[in-house]
């Protein structure tokens, strides 16, 4: 049950606390040890500055020590993946292209030798790696093939004879593009390609290949461009890589999957070539972690300035008076900023809940696929969650600050255009969708393989006729929370937590059982194409993983609330939890209505309700976003620091003004109706 009781002044520090979570040192570490002004972005640079103002902080921030986080202890790191991951969050409140190019440095490419590779790889590269003495790249997109990468066409062809592997890019789709590191700095990158020995394929693979030579030289075989121009991220250099008959020696292979003995034979602890490629793919999930976590990093960014701005910006008075109110204290306003710092609040939980499962399971001594399957399932829904929130908020972020939030001193146009390709890096969000749902639908078969396999009737008839969600967090509260709610909806408070939590289990249910019903009867008719069955479902199936990332989010929020001390401050993270459960419902009223879920006058109490929970919220917008505790050095926008001595001064001389003609005196205000020029774009 949610607490009626007035919301008293909380301790922001208290807020923080709950946010730091399981990784606080790692987040206080970093705010002590990166919260200078020279990890914040800079503004007006061309791009060849803004990449050797980003390559020279990678150094730096190799020389913090922060890097050797996920590496084994032998090379002096702390084997802590989820430590690890959290860093690169924290970076990601600084320039967003230094935390991209750390991502692919420590991340993609160090992390594919450490967890590809074997001891031999680890002791040759991954002390230059973590010291930023050997700078790499992870080339596995290829021009014709992104989401799919099972179906990569670069190939790396045995020849025992010499005891090398022939790298070969065979035509112009096969090119590896938008890699970062690429196009300037990157000496060797990690190769993703098919392996073929002894005439035969054994599926993609991973080498490590020198690209350049110590003095920066592109080494022969191998032709290097420059993707040029972007949107954003300027500081990384992405670039495109083709190779033409490169010789790489045997050892190369990154072998812990797959290993080829000197005479050609190939072997493999994983016989089954699509069970072994997603087990490989499934160690690398940390990238997509990180991901998630670095957007909800930018949005909490920018709903800071836009909640600071909100708090000091002045707008048109109230009839009699002469004072212009806040931004903040319009509802309308109220409206774009309290339900997205709702959601960014129960994303920043989930996020974190889903770093302790990576954590945990990558550190188990034994590997459990079920576990891995589900961890892989539940970043990339997030990371899809994550990142189109971010994209959204940042915009609804640069519209509250008018014109304001055009300028690239204000921070906004930057992280707008450096998080806008989180949507589709580390896998497509639409792709993700549709690997969660496949999850969900199939009960993670070992089928699981390629979006071909959807229509196989193994893959129809594992489908189960009553569906048993799978509770994420704090399983017993939410269990008994749900048990409690009484039979009658119309019943039971808009508040009750227990209802939240059914109604979005319900909707998830229903939706889950109406795409195994349709996909059923699709497959039942034998003249359907297998790609027409999951075609003519597509949305439904998007449909299922999304509400299912709406349940799993809910749930961690509940979850933190339960675990929050101090009691201010549970009281406040509750009521926000209200918000974030209502809002979702109330965007999603249609269906609600379709299902007999809510009636038309419940309907409309949702919609007053959260009315009344922004009106109660609104004093404590402040406090919620100093929660995120960024450092001042990192927001970098200049709108934060001014608008408050510029708006003293505007009161300052409204007093003048009154003081020199009497108080009689009206002052002209604009009518609330009015173009306001001034928070306008220059035309």
């Amino acid at each position: 049950m949610t607490s009626n009781q007035p919301l008293t002044t909380v301790d922001p520090a208290h807020l923080t606390e709950v946010l730091d979570g399981r990784w606080a040192q790692v987040r206080r570490d970093a705010r002590e040890q990166l919260g200078e002004a020279k990890y914040a972005p800079v503004y007006g640079e061309t791009g060849e500055q803004a990449r050797e103002r980003i390559t020279g902080l990678l150094k730096d921030l190799a020389a913090t020590g922060r890097t050797r986080l996920g590496f084994p202890k032998a090379y002096g790191g702390e084997e802590d993946s989820g430590g690890s991951v959290t860093s690169i969050e924290m970076l990601a409140f600084g320039d967003l292209s230094l935390m991209v190019k750390a991502g692919v440095q420590w991340g993609l490419f160090g992390g594919a030798v450490q967890l590809l590779g074997s001891d031999r790889h680890h002791a040759a590269y991954l002390q230059q790696i973590i010291d930023a003495d050997l700078l790499g790249c992870f080339a596995m997109t290829e021009t014709g093939h992104g989401s799919d990468v099972q179906q990569l066409r670069t190939t790396c062809t045995y020849d025992p004879a010499t005891q090398t592997f022939d790298l070969h890019t065979p035509h112009e789709a096969a090119r590896k593009d938008y890699i970062g590191n690429a196009a300037k700095d990157g000496r060797m990158a990690v190769v993703f390609a098919q392996l073929v020995t002894q005439g035969k394929r054994h599926g993609v693979h991973a080498w490590l290949v020198p690209i350049r030579d110590e003095a920066g030289n592109v080494l022969p075989g191998v032709t290097v461009g420059d993707d040029g121009p972007k949107a954003g991220l300027n500081g990384v250099d992405n670039g495109r890589l083709s190779f033409d008959h490169v010789s790489v020696p045997r050892d190369m292979l990154l072998d812990r999957y797959g290993q080829v003995a000197e005479d050609g034979t190939y072997t493999s602890s994983i016989e089954n070539e699509t069970r072994r490629f997603f087990t490989m793919l499934g160690t690398l999930v940390r990238g997509r972690v990180s991901v998630g976590g670095s957007a909800g990093s930018a949005t909490k960014l920018a709903l800071q300035i836009a909640a600071r701005y909100g708090e000091q910006r002045r707008q048109f008075a109230a009839p009699g008076e002469d004072r212009e109110i806040v931004i903040n204290d319009y509802l309308v306003h109220q409206r774009k900023l309290l339900p997205a710092l709702a959601k960014t609040y129960a994303l920043h939980f989930a996020q974190e809940e889903l770093t302790s499962t990576m954590h945990d399971v990558q550190g188990a001594a034994d590997v459990d696929e079920a576990a891995q399957r589900e961890l892989e399932s539940r970043a990339a829904g997030l990371k899809a969650a994550n990142t189109w929130h971010a994209t959204a908020t940042i915009q609804m972020a640069r519209e509250a600050c008018g014109g304001a939030g055009y300028l690239a001193e204000n921070r906004l146009p930057a992280l707008k255009a450096d998080t806008d390709v989180f949507t589709t890096f580390e896998g497509d969000n639409t792709v993700l969708l549709q690997l969660v749902a496949k999850g969900l639908l199939t009960g993670y078969q070992d089928s699981f393989g390629s979006l071909d396999n959807w229509g196989k009737a193994q893959f129809v008839a594992d489908l189960v006729k009553e569906t048993v969600l799978e509770r994420t967090a704090a399983r017993g509260l939410i269990a008994r929370l749900v048990d409690a709610v009484p039979g009658r909806d119309e019943e039971v408070s808009l508040l009750d937590r227990g209802w939240q939590l059914k109604m979005f289990e319900d909707r998830e249910r229903h939706t889950l059982e109406g795409a195994a019903n349709r996909l059923r009867k699709g497959a039942s008719n034998k003249e359907n194409r297998l790609f027409d069955v999951f075609n003519d479902v597509q949305d439904h199936v998007l449909r299922t993983a999304t509400t299912h990332i709406d349940r799993i989010v809910l749930e961690a929020f509940v979850a933190a609330v339960d675990r929050t001390t101090d009691p201010a401050a549970r009281a406040l993270l509750s009521r926000l939890c209200d918000l974030y459960a209502l809002t979702t419902i109330e965007a999603d009223r249609g269906w609600f209505l379709e299902h007999g879920r809510l009636t038309p006058a419940r309907s409309k109490a949702v919609t007053s309700t959260v009315n009344a929970l922004l009106k109660e919220l609104r004093p404590q917008l402040p406090t919620l976003v100093d929660g995120f505790a960024i450092p001042d050095a990192w927001v970098k926008s200049r709108i934060v620091d001014e608008e408050g001595a510029r708006q003293e001064a505007m009161a300052a001389e409204d007093a003048r003004v009154k003081a020199a003609h009497g108080d009689d005196t009206a002052v002209d205000t604009p009518d609330a109706t009015a173009v306001d020029l001034e928070m306008a774009p220059a035309q």
